[in-house]
Formats: C-alpha cells, sequence, structure tokens
C-alpha cells in the first residue's frame, strides 16, 4: 500500500492518486476473499469400495406334478350332402364313316371256287371288295361237287355274306305233264323236293305224294316220250307231255336222279 505523502498538497492531482489506490485496495479485497474460500472449501471424501454380500441360494422347492391336461373332445364332422349336379349332356359322337361293301363266301367244301358275272374272285373261304354292290350272277364250283349257281345282292355297305352248300341236296323240280290212263288221261304237275315227289291235278283220284326215298322206279323213255313213276309198295304212274320233243321230262328226270343219288351217298 502506497504512504500519503503529507508534503504533498491535495489537487487535482492528488485526488486521482487517491482514486487509484482505492481501486486498488479493492482488486486486493476481491482476490483475498476468493482465496480464503478455496482454503476453506473440505476436500472430497476418498471413495470407499463397495462391500460385497454373500447371497444364499433359495431353498429347493420340490416342483409340484403336472396334471395331464385333458384331450380336447374331437368335433364330430358333419359331411356336407352333395350337391346333385345336373348331368352335362355330351355332344352327340359323329356317325362313323359307312363301310365298304364286302363279299364274304364260306363253303362246306374248303377251296370252291368262285365267280362273280362269270369272273373269278377267289376260292373260299373268300373276303373280297372287288364286287360293286347290286345284284350279281354267283357261280361257285369245288373238285367232285355239282356246280352251284345263284343271284346274290351286295348291299351298299358293310358285310354281304353267302354260306355254299355242296352237300346240301337241293332240289325244287316241277314240269307240266300229261297223266295217262287206260282210258283217257288228265293234266297236271309233276314236283319234286328233297322231302316227297307229288302229282297235283283237278282229278283228286289221280293226285299223289310220297316221300321221296320210296321212289322205287323212275324211269325215262325218250323216244316214246314217257316218264314212268312207281311207288315202293305201291302203285305205277306213266306220264307224258304236249311237247313235241322229251327234253322237259329229260330235265326232270335228270335233276331228281341226280338228288336221290347224293341223299344215297350221304346216308352211306
Amino acid at each position: 500500500m502506497a504512504v500519503l505523502n503529507h508534503d504533498e498538497q491535495p489537487g487535482s492531482g492528488g485526488l486521482g492518486k487517491i482514486l487509484a489506490i482505492g481501486a486498488a485496495v479493492v482488486i486486493l479485497l476481491v482476490a483475498a476473499y476468493f482465496g480464503a474460500t478455496m482454503i476453506m472449501k473440505p476436500a472430497p471424501a476418498p471413495k470407499e469400495a463397495p462391500v460385497q454380500t454373500k447371497t444364499e441360494p433359495p431353498p429347493r422347492v420340490a416342483p409340484r406334478p403336472v396334471e395331464p391336461e385333458p384331450e380336447p373332445e374331437t368335433p364330430k364332422i358333419t359331411k356336407p350332402r352333395p350337391k346333385k349336379e345336373r348331368p352335362v349332356e355330351a355332344a352327340p359322337a359323329p356317325p362313323p364313316p359307312p363301310a365298304a361293301p364286302v363279299l364274304v363266301v364260306e363253303s362246306d367244301v374248303p377251296g370252291a371256287s368262285v365267280f362273280v358275272d362269270r369272273k373269278y374272285v377267289g376260292a373260299t373261304p373268300l373276303r373280297t371288295t372287288e364286287v360293286t354292290p347290286g345284284s350279281h350272277q354267283l357261280n361257285a364250283s369245288a373238285t367232285g361237287e355239282e356246280g352251284l349257281a345263284q343271284s346274290i345282292d351286295v348291299g351298299e355297305t358293310g358285310e354281304t355274306s353267302i354260306a355254299l352248300k355242296f352237300h346240301e341236296v337241293r332240289l325244287n323240280a316241277a314240269v307240266a305233264v300229261v297223266h295217262k290212263h287206260g282210258m283217257g288221261s288228265c293234266d297236271g304237275r309233276l314236283v319234286a323236293t328233297p322231302s316227297a315227289i307229288s302229282y297235283q291235278t283237278a282229278n283228286k283220284k289221280d293226285a299223289f305224294s310220297f316221300p321221296l326215298r320210296d321212289l322205287d322206279v323212275f324211269e325215262i323213255d325218250y323216244l316214246k316220250k314217257e316218264l314212268k313213276v312207281k311207288q315202293r309198295g305201291g302203285k305205277t304212274w306213266n306220264f307224258t307231255d304236249k311237247s313235241e320233243n322229251a327234253d322237259k321230262l329229260f330235265v326232270f328226270h335228270r335233276d331228281v336222279t341226280k338228288a336221290r343219288e347224293k341223299m344215297a351217298a350221304q346216308a352211306r
């Protein structure tokens, strides 16, 4: 601190010095205050280490028995009734194309030759598409057998089947005749089938019919133009015709004789 010099007289210059001294005093007082405050502030307490406490495990507790949970009830499933569906109408299938015409020929004699309209088409058993639809003449022949001839109609589509029976006895013969009596005569018709020979006439007393197997005499005299018919154990009839020759009687006799021979051969 500065000491006032009493030899100096107060004035304007002395007042400034006084103010400067006062300010210095204030600064010193403030500094002294802060220094004392910091000296008097207690030091912080040292940090203590945390005390570790021993934790004992909790006492054992016996577990309670777990009761089984009840099984859930199976819900009843009700099947839904199927709905009736209306049947779906299927579209109609297109019709199949028409089958080509086929001629099928079989026979009781294998290897028989078949001719259609005089053209050879093959041997039996035969299946051919070479024959056109419509009417045709069929002829067939086999070794040792009488030839066959018949009209056939082949269809527009599909199969037309023909069965040839060489072993079958076929007989459908007829001829107009005159029956000569002891006195007079009568007109009529001789008819022969595999089952019988008969004379059909308006004169019922002269008419007859008996099985063909009972025919005992069956002879023709071409020059005399006479046909003799005799039933076994019965009567005899003599026939002629009104033709100029005996050709019709001859054909009738030939057809009946062939049928009788065939029947006799089959009976052996």
